[in-house]
């Protein structure tokens, strides 16, 4: 048995048990991966993965408890790295990021302006996706933290803790009559085409809810991954906005009216999600500070060691 193996196995499941795929990604062989499969497979006297033929079709029950415990094995051997890289070069490094639009366009700028004037000899990296994608990114490794506004809940290999919280706003053409309204109402909204963010953001969810709790339905004529895409169709005249508040800048959108709606729904929550088990450079413990200063490293490190609980929050 060796590394090679685990890494093996585990980029197969991650593609799918697509064995090209995972050659691919690891650049190496179709046949050299299914080789050192088997050769692992024969070690341990069971088989990892079903097969039809030369494809592979499922994962048998003791293949699920091998690859559970080779995604571990293979954390901490990152761990290990890190260990090294952070006692022998404290200020250098790689911090990458994945977060939704609004939280990569609007929550992140100053916190990474900081994290990069203190921490010049580190790069950064930051990928955008839907929530989903964001959770499936930091599931990988392709990154190292996360931005969401859901709990994580289904993953049991990541945990989650509340960084801020936000609501909405809605944004209109300069000249609306819902920025006449003397009080902003969901039926006043409701009269009027609306354009929001798609139905994969948990946001969404808190905004349906709103709507059909007092007995209405809204005309959504459009959805989008991106606050800037929701005000750009707006500023056409197409439908009123209806978006995060800290999307809506008075400067750069000057050109749009605004109303805050925070007292029509529901607060949500933006998530930093990591990666259980994962060992944390110390610029990573300042850049989570710089992001939520509430988020210490003692109560970071008890959710990233305790002990996984069915239905367990953390909460500080």
């Amino acid at each position: 048995m060796n590394l090679q193996q685990l890494r093996y196995i585990h980029e197969v499941a991650r593609q799918k048990l697509n064995i090209s795929e995972a050659a691919n990604a690891l650049f190496t062989s179709q046949p050299g991966v299914s080789k050192q499969i088997r050769q692992l497979e024969e070690e341990l006297g069971v088989e990892i993965f079903v097969r039809h033929g030369k494809r592979l079709t499922g994962i048998t029950p003791p293949g699920r408890a091998v690859l559970e415990i080779a995604a571990r094995a293979l954390v901490q051997i990152d761990n290990l790295r890190k260990v090294g890289a952070e006692y022998s070069r404290s200020d250098e490094g790689r911090l990458s990021i994945a977060a939704t639009h609004t939280q990569a366009r609007h929550a992140l700028p100053p916190v990474i302006r900081g994290f990069l004037s203190r921490y010049p000899k580190v790069k950064l990296e930051l990928h955008q996706g839907n929530p989903r994608q964001v959770a499936e990114m930091l599931l990988n490794a392709d990154a190292d933290l996360a931005l969401v506004s859901d709990p994580l809940d289904e993953y049991d290999a990541l945990v989650s803790l509340p960084c801020y919280q936000w609501n909405r706003c809605i944004v209109t053409p300069p000249d609306h009559p819902l920025l006449r309204e003397e009080s902003l109402t969901l039926e006043a909204i409701a009269r009027y085409p609306l354009i929001t963010y798609d139905e994969a953001f948990s946001g969404r969810s808190a905004v349906d809810r709103a709507f059909l709790g007092r007995g209405l339905k809204p005309n959504i004529i459009l959805t989008a991954l991106d606050s800037d895409v929701i005000k750009t169709y707006v500023s056409m005249g197409l439908g009123v906005g209806l978006l995060a508040r800290m999307a809506y800048d008075p400067v750069a959108d000057r050109r749009l009216g605004m109303r805050d709606a925070a007292h029509l729904f529901e607060t949500s929550t933006t998530r930093l999600g990591l990666r259980r088990h994962a060992w944390l450079r110390g610029y990573e413990y300042d850049f989570i500070q710089a992001l939520s200063p509430h988020l210490s490293r003692k109560v970071i490190e008890r959710a990233l060691f305790s002990p996984a609980e069915d239905g367990e929050h953390y909460s500080v």
